[in-house]
């Protein structure tokens, strides 16, 4: 899956502005992203949307976001970078 395009650019908008972000989207997205349902991949991608400093919130559990879609692969990257 590494040459598919759509992928690619998936990992390269993972890269955040933040180190913290870049340690918990880089790994994620390189070990658990091509075996996401295509409703989570859905849900990663919308994710990627979002502000560095939300994600950030999120990430360390100072706040869960309001949209539910969003909720459920934040919680799924937290369960990951705990595990």
């Amino acid at each position: 899956m590494t040459n598919d395009p759509d992928y690619n650019r998936i990992c390269w908008h993972s890269r955040r502005g933040m180190l913290e972000l870049d340690l918990v989207l880089g790994p994620y997205v390189k070990e658990c992203y091509p075996t996401l349902s295509a409703a989570d991949q859905a849900r990663y991608v919308h994710l990627l949307e979002s502000e560095d400093q939300d994600l950030f919130s999120w990430f360390l559990g100072r706040v869960v976001p309001e949209d539910e879609e969003l909720a459920i692969i934040v919680k799924k990257i937290l369960d990951y970078t705990r595990a």
